[in-house]
């Protein structure tokens, strides 16, 4: 597993489990108007960064799969883990969308047609369980359970879209464009629910301009470079370590010491994230490029052996874009 891309996944995860603290700030903000500023100060950081890039535009079908991303992975994500909070713990909510390295690991390798690697697969498992252990367990209804699953699949859907426009578009254009079409989807929604948009004081003023530039340009870039480079399955290992950080963080803010079954539950992420990175000479045939991997990336496992050194029934087939 090529370490540099495996950095800016971890990046991003500890950007996200770290984010709570500054998420508590905007809690009493309107949410649908807080993501659509929140994404516009990201839409436009993000197009600032991609016009010092060679000008290049999506075709209208990138363009259409970027709304995908939009409307599944920034919008309906929110909405419904809006209406989960309503009827279920965040406990049950997150240990639900932290089965999405299991799921990346299956659709990932579908999705570019070429079989899941088997190693992938239970290192995916490991890490679930283990995330599942760090976030514990909870109190829902049949209505919180669904909208739970359904931020599950917006939250793989987040980087299954996305993963076929990156050799082309590349991190930072996707993350532009999909934030800036995700603005006036959020708006549309504004008149179909009950909040009533505001001016946030300095707090949430302050808060919205990191969420914004921070955990939106940053980590949206940093996970999209990463999926790039390791590919859709490999990348999504690493989305277990997001309530890792996210442990650790509440243990250093509130000094609140973290129990023996989360203490488990970070061995087992760990454990998980060895698995994978262990170098089998096998699976390194068996996984061609991915389709989301640059031209002349050296992420992808499959890169550094040749043709030669493979097995009979190695996949060599290109994967679509």
């Amino acid at each position: 597993m090529n370490r540099r891309y495996a950095l800016y996944c971890v990046l991003t995860c500890a950007i996200l489990g770290a984010s709570f603290t500054v998420s508590r700030s905007i809690v009493d903000y309107p949410v649908l108007t807080g993501q659509a500023v929140r994404y516009a100060l990201a839409a436009l950081a993000l197009f600032a960064l991609a016009s010092r890039r060679p000008k290049l535009r999506p075709s209208l079908r990138e363009l259409a799969r970027l709304a995908l991303v939009a409307a599944t992975g920034l919008v309906t994500f929110n909405v419904l883990l809006l209406f989960a909070l309503r009827h279920a713990e965040p406990a049950v909510i997150g240990t639900i969308v932290g089965v999405s390295p299991l799921l990346l690991a299956l659709l990932g390798p579908l999705q570019e047609r070429r079989r899941p690697a088997p190693r992938l697969l239970a290192a995916a498992g490991v890490v679930v369980g283990g995330a599942a252990l760090v976030e514990g367990f909870g109190d829902a209804d049949g209505a919180g359970l669904a909208a739970a699953v359904g931020v599950l699949c917006c939250e793989a859907a987040f980087s299954l879209l996305a993963a076929p426009l990156l050799p082309r578009l590349g991190p930072v254009r996707v993350s532009a464009w999909s934030t800036a079409l995700a603005v006036p989807m959020l708006l549309l929604l504004l008149p179909l629910g009950t909040e009533r948009p505001r001016l946030p004081d300095a707090a949430e003023a302050a808060a919205l301009v990191f969420l914004g530039l921070v955990l939106t340009v940053v980590a949206f870039v940093c996970w999209y470079t990463g999926v790039a480079g390791l590919g859709v399955d490999r990348a999504g290992l690493f989305v277990a370590l997001v309530p890792v950080f996210a442990l650790v963080t509440t243990a250093v803010v509130d000094r609140q010491a973290p129990s023996l079954p989360k203490v488990a539950g970070v061995l087992l992420v760990g454990a998980g994230l060895a698995l994978a990175a262990a170098r089998v000479k096998q699976d390194a045939c068996n996984a061609p490029p991915s389709s989301s991997a640059p031209v002349a990336s050296p992420a992808s496992p499959g890169n550094s052996a040749s043709l030669s050194d493979c097995t009979t029934g190695a996949s060599t087939s290109a994967a679509p874009t």
